[in-house]
C-alpha cells in the first residue's frame, strides 16, 4: 500500500522515459482470439454450437486464453523494462532519489493515473481496457521469467489467467510500502517501436543534415 505523500512534495513538472511497445502477436493469434472468443458464447449457450462438442470448444477456448496470456507476458516486459529505465531516472536525480519511489509507484502511474496523452493514443489504437491489459501483463511478469509452453500450464491456470494476473499484480503491490507519484507531475510518451525506431531515424537524417 502506498505510504502517505509528504507535504513537501515538489511541482515541478519530470519527463519519465518514453514507453515503447512492441509487436506481440504472430499472424496466427486474432484468429484464435476469435475463435476462443466464440467459444465461450457457445459453451455459455449464447450461440449455437453446431456440431461441435464440448471437448472441442473447450479446445478452442483454451487455446485462444494461452495465446491471451502469451501476449499479456511480452506487453509486460515492456512494461517491467520502462519501469527498470524510470527507477534508473530517479536514482540518478537528487532531487528525487530519496522520496520513496519504487517499482510500485510507477507500476500504479501505469494503471491508475496514466498521463492524458498517453490513453489518447491507447484508445487511438483501439485498446480500450488498457488497466486490466497493463495490471495483468505486470502480474504475469512477477511470476514468470519467461514465456511459458502450454505443456507446463494447467487447464484451469489458463482458462481463468486473468483472475490470476490481477491477484499477482496487487500481491507486488502490497508487498511493501511506497511513496505514490504526484498527481499530474510525472509525464511520459507511448511509442509502438517501429514508430520510435523511425523518429530517431528522422532524427539522425536531421543533425546529419545540420552537420553538412
Amino acid at each position: 500500500m502506498a505510504a502517505q505523500t509528504s507535504s513537501s512534495t515538489m511541482t515541478r513538472q519530470w519527463t519519465l522515459p518514453p514507453l515503447i511497445l512492441h509487436p506481440f502477436s504472430d499472424a496466427s493469434g486474432p484468429g484464435r482470439l476469435v475463435e476462443s472468443s466464440r467459444a465461450s458464447l457457445m459453451l455459455q449457450g449464447l450461440l449455437p454450437s453446431g456440431e461441435l462438442s464440448v471437448e472441442e470448444l473447450e479446445r478452442r477456448l483454451l487455446d485462444g486464453r494461452y495465446c491471451e496470456l502469451r501476449m499479456l507476458f511480452y506487453v509486460g516486459r515492456d512494461l517491467i523494462r520502462w519501469i527498470e529505465q524510470c527507477q534508473d531516472f530517479v536514482e540518478m536525480n537528487p532531487e528525487l532519489r530519496e522520496r520513496g519511489y519504487k517499482y510500485q509507484s510507477f507500476a500504479a502511474l501505469l494503471v491508475d493515473a496514466t498521463p492524458a496523452r498517453v490513453v489518447a493514443k491507447l484508445k487511438q489504437w483501439g485498446v480500450a481496457d488498457y488497466r486490466a491489459i497493463f495490471q495483468r501483463a505486470m502480474g504475469l511478469n512477477s511470476l514468470l521469467a519467461e514465456a511459458p509452453s502450454r505443456e507446463i500450464l494447467s487447464n484451469e491456470f489458463v482458462k481463468n489467467y486473468y483472475r490470476y494476473a490481477d491477484n499477482l499484480f496487487l500481491c507486488r503491490q502490497h508487498s511493501t510500502t511506497f511513496e505514490d507519484l504526484p498527481l499530474g507531475q510525472f509525464d511520459f510518451e507511448l511509442f509502438a517501436s517501429g514508430e520510435y525506431a523511425r523518429m530517431l531515424e528522422r532524427q539522425w537524417e536531421d543533425q546529419m543534415a545540420e552537420g553538412e
